[in-house]
């Protein structure tokens, strides 16, 4: 349980594709304990992984998967409708993929997040919840489920057994129900620093989700999530981390937070 004064900063990082660049990984990389690292079905390619895993070695941050569904046009955002056995295959692959290149490099992929649609519907499909839980146990029991707070996910985690460290969003609103607020609603992302570091410290204070409206969903937060793909990401980062450390807040590895 998080004692309210340690916290992890996560961010999805290696998103680019071949020629094309998405966000400012090595900033952001100076700034998180932990990269949700793109697996190549959203975003990302081979190449990109592998120079995101020693990008995140080089600084001491922690690595896990960030699989989603493929779509490279979608960017993973859409929702799909797959069968439990095509979910489980889905990310055995991908994190089997970002696995296999970590021990190349002498590292241990420590985590596994779920990208975009893929993460939003298992935050409410509780049978896709545990598709998702039966593939990252039966790769690795010992991976962090980094799941987002009251969530089915989370809650399908911890009933298989599997650690769970459960995150929060810096830039991204919350419904009364603890669902994000869609992206095609006005004010759903939050953009400016400083909103984002109320909204963070609004919810750390409180132990509970804050909605939109106001309304408090008790929760303890482990990590939060900043989206590396925005252009206000790094900024917004930045000054999260220099308001939650000048707030007495400590920032550890997601690792340490399964003993908080």
């Amino acid at each position: 349980m998080n004692d309210l004064k340690t916290i992890n900063l996560n961010a999805d990082l290696g998103e680019s594709f071949g020629h094309w660049s998405m966000g400012d990984d090595s900033a952001m990389l100076d700034i998180v304990g932990s990269a949700n690292i793109a697996c190549g079905f959203h975003a990302g390619d081979p190449m990109v992984m592998r120079a995101t895993l020693l990008a995140a070695k080089a600084r001491g941050v922690s690595v896990g998967a960030h699989p989603g569904y493929a779509d490279l046009q979608g960017f993973g955002r859409r929702p799909q409708a797959l069968s439990a056995a095509e979910v489980e295959a889905l990310l055995i692959y991908q994190v089997g993929a970002l696995q296999g290149m970590a021990v190349s490099e002498g590292m241990a992929v420590t985590h596994v997040k779920p990208h975009g649609a893929l993460n939003n519907q298992a935050c409410a499909d509780r049978p896709l919840a545990e598709a998702i839980v039966r593939a990252v146990k039966a790769l690795d029991p010992t991976l962090i489920l980094l799941a987002p707070a009251c969530s089915q996910l989370a809650q399908a985690g911890r009933a298989a057994g599997l650690p769970v460290v459960d995150e929060i969003f810096a830039d991204r609103r919350y419904q009364d129900d603890g669902q994000l607020v869609p992206r095609s609603q006005p004010g759903a992302v939050i953009h400016d620093p400083g909103q984002a570091l109320i909204h963070v410290r609004a919810m750390l204070d409180a132990g509970a989700l804050v909605s939109a409206s106001g309304h408090h969903i008790p929760v303890q937060a482990g990590s939060i999530c900043i989206h590396g793909d925005s252009p206000d990401a790094v900024a917004l980062a930045r000054h999260l981390r220099d308001g939650l450390v000048t707030s007495g807040y400590t920032l550890a590895p997601l690792t340490a937070m399964l003993t908080i």
